[in-house]
């Protein structure tokens, strides 16, 4: 959400840094309602006090017997208490109007964002590893002989439909073991704090995070209200709503592995085979609480979390600042992390990292305050640290053979038991 004192103060700014995501400017309209709020504001507030002044003047009147008078002046109160409650609505209305029309406005992108129009315009910032060289055609993880029994699509669609998978066996383990390898590396070597929160939520938690109103059909609701988080950063981050926290509690760095929940609507032809893009999948997710002023040190700290996870199991990654026309609606600055997937024979993201400034705590009412000072918004961050499903597509088609079997990355031994394989016949060897 917006302030609409900075736009107050500098409506060419915001207009500009609008135009810089391709939209057009709305700085006139939205001051213009704010000045029809402001007015009624002013005027509720001038008739207040006349009727004050005149239910005072009305008691001195009867004092001195001036019945007249006292008439007259208590008529003038009745007049401006239905003045006051006519102005009162209608400022309340240019309120909600206001609201209604900042609510759905992205946030603006830092200056140091490129320019761009789509996702053909983001900016690669360096490489990790280097794509192996197959002495085979490498296929696609739903291709991979050891793996096309373990990874069923038929059946999930004859469950739920499109877009599900039931995993079991061997790829099933390995999803899981994923997931904690995760975990483990930011608790203990990140220093996040695990936590685990509700995956379903009231439309209130939706909004702190800018998912509701405007994105509403790409997430799914439940009939008595509730919605199924599309990812745990809604949670997250919605911890800290309605709070101030003291300065010195920050910065919050928390860390999470839950069910994910998206409709995809719009992404009809997008990736249909495989698991790359699914409505239900598990993500864990990665979430900072700071003061303003160190969100970007955090931010380059987050996308290095994410990075390292990539390194120890040895997929090669790349890492690109998304462009103004390609970033996330409550977005300042995004790094999307690719992992390199040889099936395909591209980089395809697997982790997605954004500062949001203070314009998902406005949202929320998010707030801390320094020793004596006032209380001042917080800024928030998200990350996928990383997407489990992707994650693990990854690691099937980096390590396929040409018999079909998968050599596993040494930093999941461990939790795989000491298997260090998926044989041919689709076994954990």
């Amino acid at each position: 959400m917006h302030d609409i004192r900075a736009i107050r103060e500098n409506p060419a700014a915001f207009d500009a840094a609008l135009a810089r995501r391709g939209l057009a400017a709305v700085s006139s309209t939205l001051l213009a309602i704010d000045e029809a709020r402001r007015s009624r504001i002013l005027a509720s507030e001038t008739a207040q006090a006349a009727q004050n002044l005149a239910s005072k003047e009305a008691g001195a009147a009867k004092g001195r017997g001036d019945e007249t008078e006292f008439q007259r002046l208590r008529a003038l109160v009745g007049e401006k208490k239905e003045e006051i409650a006519r102005l009162t609505a209608e400022a309340e209305a240019e309120d909600a109007k206001l609201k209604a029309a900042l609510e759905v406005l992205p946030n603006l992108p830092l200056g140091q964002v490129p320019f761009g129009h789509d996702e053909a315009d983001n900016v690669e910032i360096r490489r990790w590893g280097t794509p192996r060289s197959f002495d085979f055609d490498p296929k696609e993880h739903f291709d991979i002989a050891s793996i096309a029994a373990q990874m069923d699509f038929t059946r999930a669609a004859k469950l739920s439909g499109s877009r599900f998978v039931v995993l079991q066996g061997a790829v099933i383990r390995l999803h899981r073991a994923l997931g904690q390898f995760m975990l483990d590396t930011h608790v203990n070597e990140h220093g996040l704090s695990e936590t685990w929160t509700p995956v379903l939520v009231k439309s209130e938690t939706m909004y702190g995070t800018g998912n509701l109103p405007k994105f509403a059909e790409d997430s799914y609701q439940t009939t008595n209200g509730w919605w199924l988080i599309p990812t745990a950063e809604v949670t997250l981050t919605n911890l800290v709503a309605g709070e101030i926290r003291d300065e010195a509690d920050l910065p919050i760095r928390m860390t999470a592995h839950s069910q994910c929940f998206r409709s995809e609507a719009g992404s009809a032809g997008k990736d249909t085979s495989g698991m790359l893009r699914q409505h239900q999948f598990e993500k864990v997710e990665m979430v900072t609480i700071c003061t303003p002023d160190t969100a970007m040190e955090e931010h380059e700290r987050m996308t290095r979390c994410a990075e390292a996870l990539l390194e120890k199991l040895g997929i090669p990654y790349r890492t690109i600042v998304l462009c103004t026309g390609d970033m996330g609606f409550g977005s300042q600055k995004t790094h999307d992390i690719e992992a390199w997937l040889p099936g395909q024979n591209k980089y395809r993201e697997i982790s997605s990292v954004s500062t949001c400034g203070q314009f998902q705590a406005r949202r929320m009412n998010a707030r801390y305050r320094a020793p004596g000072g006032k209380p001042e918004f917080v800024a928030t961050l998200n990350g996928s640290g990383l997407a489990v499903g992707r994650c693990l597509i990854a690691v099937l088609e980096n390590g396929q053979q040409a018999d079909g079997s998968i050599d596993l990355p040494a930093v999941l031994h461990p939790y795989l038991g000491g298997k260090t394989r998926i044989s041919a016949s689709g076994d954990l060897a």
